[in-house]
C-alpha cells in the first residue's frame, strides 16, 4: 500500500505542541511588561524553528507552528474576527480527569457589530511557518465557526440590537470564514485544519440537554454547524486539503464530554465536505468504531504513558472492519497543548508519541 503524498497523511498530528520553558518565560515577561512585542516574537520565532525541527525529525510529512503564538487554540482567532469582542464571562467551565475536576470561568464573546473578516487572521504567523517548512507541508489550524456560538448561544453572543434576524448572523459568520479561507488559499495554504468541539460534544446527552435548556434545537444543531463549515470551504481551490478535528475537550490533560460519534455520524460523514477527520479513539469515552470514517486518533496526548505498537495495530485492524484500511490514517487524539498550559507530559514524551505514530503508520501502510 503506497504512502499518501497529499494531506491528510498516514502519520499526522492535530497541531498544538508543548511550549518550551523559554517561551513560557518570555510570555510571562511580556505580560509583566519587562519585554516588548518584538522581543517576544523573536523568542516565538526561535521556538517555532525548534518545533518544526522536532516534527521533521520525528518523520512527519506536515508541520505546524505548535500554536506557539497562541494562549488558546480558539479564542486567539475568534477575538480577531471583525465585530467580535471580549467581555467578562459568567459560565463555568468544568473539565474532568482521573483525579477530579478543574473549574474556571473564562472570558466570553460578544458581537458588537455585523461580523466581518477584516484581515487574514494568523496570516503573518502562517507566512513565517511557510518560510521555514522546507519540503514539509505547512499546516494551519483554526477554530470552526461553531465555536463563536456553541458555549453561550445565539442571543448571548449577538442580541437583537445587532442582529434582529438571527439568520443574518449565521450568514455573516459563514461569509467571514469563507473570506478567511479564500485569503489563506491565496497565500498558498495547502493544508487547513478546522478544529471543533461542538460536533463531538453534541454526542453527549448532557451537552444536548444544556443546549435545549437555553431554548435552542439540540437535536438539529449539528446540521447547522455542518452547513457553516461547508459554506466556509465551498470555494477552496482543488490543491487545498481541509480536515476537521473533533474534540471532546482538552485542557491540562482533562476533558468535558463523553459518547460515541453515533448521534452526529450520519450527517457528519455524509454531508461535511472535508478531506479527512481527526477523531478521538484513545479511551472508552470514545465509543466503538462503528461510526468511523476517515482519520484515526488512537494515541492519547493527555497521558505520558506510551502506547504499545501491537495494541495500536490491533485497533487499526478493528477499525478496518468498518472502513477500508486505505481510508485510515493515524494521529494523536488531540493536541498536546490546546492552551498555553499544556497537558501533563514532557516534551520528550511528546516526541516519543510522535515517533510512535510515524513508525506504526510506516509498518501498517508502507
Amino acid at each position: 500500500m503506497s504512502p499518501r503524498t497529499i494531506p491528510p497523511f498516514r502519520a499526522d498530528h492535530v497541531g498544538s505542541l508543548l511550549r518550551p520553558p523559554e517561551l513560557l518565560r518570555a510570555r510571562d515577561d511580556f505580560a509583566a511588561g519587562t519585554i516588548g512585542a518584538a522581543e517576544l516574537r523573536a523568542v516565538e520565532d526561535e521556538a517555532i524553528r525548534g518545533a518544526v525541527a522536532l516534527q521533521r525529525d520525528a518523520g512527519l510529512q506536515s508541520v505546524t507552528d505548535g500554536e506557539f503564538r497562541r494562549a488558546s487554540w480558539h479564542m486567539d482567532f475568534i477575538y480577531q474576527i471583525g465585530g467580535i469582542g471580549q467581555v467578562p464571562g459568567h459560565l463555568l467551565s468544568r473539565f474532568r480527569n482521573a483525579e477530579g475536576t478543574i473549574e474556571f470561568t473564562p472570558p466570553a464573546i460578544r458581537v458588537n457589530r455585523r461580523v466581518t473578516m477584516d484581515k487574514t487572521i494568523f496570516g503573518e504567523d502562517f507566512a513565517f511557518l511557510q518560510s521555514i517548512a522546507a519540503d514539509s507541508v505547512p499546516k494551519l489550524t483554526i477554530p470552526a465557526p461553531s465555536m463563536v456560538h456553541y458555549r453561550s448561544g445565539i442571543r448571548a453572543v449577538a442580541d437583537e440590537s445587532v442582529y434582529p434576524d438571527a439568520e443574518e448572523f449565521w450568514s455573516d459568520l459563514a461569509a467571514a470564514y469563507a473570506e478567511e479561507v479564500r485569503r489563506l488559499a491565496a497565500q498558498g495554504c495547502r493544508y487547513l485544519q478546522i478544529d471543533d468541539i461542538s460536533l463531538a460534544y453534541l454526542n453527549d446527552p448532557e451537552q444536548r440537554a444544556y443546549i435545549s435548556d437555553r431554548g435552542e434545537d439540540a437535536e438539529h444543531m449539528h446540521l447547522r454547524y455542518i452547513s457553516l463549515i461547508n459554506g466556509a470551504v465551498a470555494a477552496r481551490p482543488a490543491g487545498m486539503a481541509v480536515t476537521t478535528h473533533l474534540c471532546r475537550g482538552n485542557y491540562r490533560s482533562s476533558w468535558v464530554a463523553s459518547g460515541s460519534y453515533d448521534f452526529v455520524a450520519e450527517a457528519l460523514f455524509s454531508e461535511l465536505n472535508v478531506d479527512g477527520f481527526f477523531l478521538e479513539y484513545d479511551d472508552e469515552r470514545s465509543g466503538g468504531f462503528e461510526p468511523l470514517r476517515f482519520v484515526l486518533g488512537l494515541v492519547t496526548t493527555k497521558r505520558p504513558q506510551l502506547e504499545s505498537k501491537d495494541d495500536l495495530k490491533r485497533r487499526i485492524d478493528e477499525a478496518a472492519k468498518y472502513v477500508p484500511l486505505d481510508q485510515l490514517c493515524l494521529s494523536g487524539q488531540c493536541g498536546f497543548s490546546s492552551t498555553v498550559e499544556g497537558n501533563a507530559l514532557t516534551i520528550d514524551e511528546e516526541v516519543a508519541k510522535l515517533r510512535l505514530i510515524v513508525e506504526t503508520a510506516r509498518e501498517v501502510w508502507g
